[in-house]
């Protein structure tokens, strides 16, 4: 726990972000070098805790390192026909930046001033192909190198030893998320750590505080007290040998090897070959069929594939970024709500068929931006459930229950049509002939990871909602990726204004890192509320009241409200909810020995240690 809350932690944990009694006064007796010097700035002459020589040298990096990335932003928007003039100005502006000068200095200081001491994230984030150590790599140099500030604190008075095998850990306030991030690995103190320098009645916890170089200098080899030890990664393959200490008994299969496939089709016909004994394929409609084709019954389970499947933990969506798709300047407004509330309605309607399509059975259309494994997910029954995008400006009804799909699509388009007009578009004859006054687009594009052959589950809504779009004036394009990378890289830029894409969900329905704006811009450090900004003070405090109670009731209440909110936006088009397979060959794996109890929190690998080849 102590590396985890160490001042110069940057891994992925957030324990140290918990109220944890004391956590703040042991991390701010100590700043790194970084932050530091950012905060002096280049014309310091205070060299009480660096000489003169470290601080230039180090904005000569850094100034060199941010103008290298404005530069490479702006041939990247060049060479994808965002500005094809090099325009700097516009190029900013693609990447969510206003600059009043068309210059790479103007550029420059609106980089380091959105992201101040944060430069490893401004350049993962913000890089058009560049990383950290092609930009700045002495960077982790001043990040890493922690200088004391203040009188030293020499622990956390809230992590309290008890007793040889107990601890407990002390809160400062209610937090129904803490608990999901106070699980932390056991590690061996002799191997990551400095025996030496363990003493906890004198706050010595393994290493020097503010020095995690001993932990980081074995962690590309990790040692823990799991059924399997780590061998060797090479050509793709993780490869594992049984751990005969494992305290649940030493495993039944002596070796396992990971494999690192690229397709599905890969998957499968490694079971089918016999090259592969366990995998997890994506369940479409083709994946079914093949597992069919090869067992002799027909079905999906049977003499050459065992299948399981649970449902995914997450959902699949149709995203719109509110600054992208408003009317005028102001994406809360009313007439930007109704602009996206009119894209919504038709894509919305198109769900049903393209989920039964692509996955058949094996997926169900949502209408909450929930995933359905999670107890706060609104259930039908509900008060208040509704269907997603299903009511007009006015708040009626779209649809019937007796409505043929065609007479839905109709309706669809109709009230689609409505918001439009609310949204200060011009509708004659059934058709979109103008913006409003405002402004506001005439054309939209929607990014989708398909491979270029439209393999996609959104892919048939798209194409659908397409014909739609352009039978009332407005066009509708599909940007069909090949390479997904692109998507999340559009996304980081802000240049992204309708995509399709799948939300990984936690056991915890905690809403803070996906939708809290934070601050006026819409960014919440770490969120990823950029890719939708959404920007609601209402929903920000709705999300954080939900984190001060454990009770289970209230907090679904509340999520309920949140969940009312982002559809009010029309920011997430929820789309569907997948199941998972895990598919086993019958001919070598001993199905009695695999976990009867598979589920979506717990899977096969939870008992691995009992599972045996024939």
């Amino acid at each position: 726990m102590y590396v985890l809350c160490d001042p110069s932690y940057d891994g992925s944990s957030t324990l140290f972000a918990q109220p944890i009694l004391g956590m703040d006064e042991y991390r701010s007796d100590m700043k790194s070098l970084l932050s530091l010097l950012i905060a002096a700035g280049e014309e310091n002459t205070d060299f009480s805790l660096w000489d003169e020589e470290t601080q230039k040298k180090f904005f000569t990096s850094y100034n060199d390192a941010t103008t290298k990335l404005a530069e490479e932003i702006v041939a990247y928007c060049v060479e994808n026909g965002y500005n094809e003039d090099g325009d700097i100005q516009g190029a900013a502006g693609s990447w969510g930046f206003e600059i009043a000068d068309n210059t790479i200095e103007a550029f420059v200081a609106a980089l380091k001033e959105a992201y101040g001491e944060d430069i490893a994230g401004m350049i993962s984030k913000e890089a058009a192909g560049s990383t950290v150590d092609d930009l700045f790599p002495d960077l982790t140099d001043y990040s890493l190198k922690m200088v004391t500030v203040s009188d030293p604190v020499a622990s956390i008075e809230g992590i309290q030893k008890t007793g040889d095998y107990s601890m407990r850990v002390v809160l400062t306030e209610v937090d129904a998320t803490a608990i999901y991030s106070l699980g932390v690995t056991i590690a061996p103190l002799h191997y990551y750590g400095e025996t030496a320098k363990y003493d906890y009645e004198n706050n010595k916890f393994g290493f020097d505080k503010g020095d995690l170089s001993h932990v980081r200098s074995v962690t590309t080899k990790p040692l823990g007290a799991g059924p399997y030890k780590f061998l060797q990664f090479e050509n793709g393959v993780i490869n594992y040998e049984a751990n005969e200490n494992y305290y649940l008994g030493a495993p039944k299969t002596k070796y396992i090897n990971f494999l690192e496939l690229l397709n599905d089709n890969d998957k499968l016909n490694g079971v089918i070959t016999g090259t592969i004994d366990i995998t997890d394929p994506s369940y479409s409609t083709d994946t079914v069929n093949a597992i069919a084709d090869a067992n002799s019954n027909g079905e999906q389970v049977g003499d050459k594939i065992t299948t399981n499947t649970v449902d995914n933990l997450g959902y699949g969506y149709i995203g719109q970024n509110a600054n992208l798709i408003k009317v005028g300047n102001d994406p809360a407004s009313e007439a930007s709500k109704n602009l996206r509330k009119a894209t919504a309605t038709i894509l919305a309607v198109y769900r049903d068929v393209a989920n039964d399509s692509y996955y058949g059975d094996r997926a169900d259309t949502i209408n909450y931006p929930i995933s359905n494994t999670s107890w706060a997910a609104p259930q039908s029954s509900d008060d208040g459930y509704k269907v997603a995008f299903s009511v007009d400006v006015d708040g009626n009804d779209i649809y019937t229950s007796d409505m043929t799909a065609e007479q839905k699509y109709e309706a669809a388009k109709n009230a689609a049509l409505g918001f439009f007009k609310a949204a200060g578009y011009t509708v004659e004859d059934g058709k979109v002939t103008a913006p409003p006054a405002e402004g506001g687009p005439m054309e939209f594009e929607a990014w989708i990871p398909a491979d270029g052959t439209g393999d996609h589950p959104a892919f048939m809504i798209l194409t659908e909602a397409q014909k739609t779009f352009e039978s009332i004036g407005i066009t509708f394009k599909i940007k069909d990726l090949t390479n997904s990378s692109e998507l999340w890289t559009g996304l980081e830029a802000n240049s992204v204004a309708m995509w399709t894409a799948a939300w990984g969900a936690s056991v915890d329905p905690d809403m803070y890192q996906i939708y809290f704006s934070g601050d006026e811009d819409g960014h919440a450090a770490g969120g990823s509320n950029y890719m939708y900004s959404i920007n609601d003070a209402e929903l920000n405090n709705l999300i954080l009241e939900a984190r001060k109670s454990t009770d289970q009731s209230y907090r679904k209440m509340i999520y309920k409200a949140c969940l009312d909110i982002i559809i009010d936006w029309a920011v997430e088009i929820p789309n569907y909810q997948r199941q998972n397979a895990i598919i086993f060959s019958s001919e070598r794996v001993n199905l009695d020995t695999v976990t009867p109890d598979i589920t979506t929190f717990y899977g096969w690998m939870a008992e691995i240690e009992k599972v045996e080849l024939k």
